[in-house]
């Protein structure tokens, strides 16, 4: 995983249980898990911006990033960095 700060989060493949989870950097177990890749995107944006915003960083299944998305805490704008 990139190297972040402490709120960001990644959405990464779960290939033993299927689905995907939203991981911390360097976490043992994941924060949640869902069944659906806009299922864990949207829980990580929730976590992030609950912890005072960060970074959401999406993976492929192939293990390439494939999104990012800058969560701010509270009602800040929410900016979009897409990389393809």
């Amino acid at each position: 995983m990139p190297k972040g700060n402490d709120n960001d989060r990644y959405v990464v493949p779960n290939n033993d249980r299927g689905g995907w989870d939203v991981k911390k950097e360097n976490a043992q177990r994941a924060s949640a898990h869902a069944r659906t890749q806009a299922e864990a995107e949207a829980r990580a944006k929730e976590i992030a911006e609950n912890a005072g915003g960060g970074d959401v960083r999406v993976q492929r299944r192939d293990g390439r990033w494939r999104d990012s998305d800058t969560t701010p805490s509270g009602n800040e704008s929410r900016k979009r960095d897409t990389k393809h």
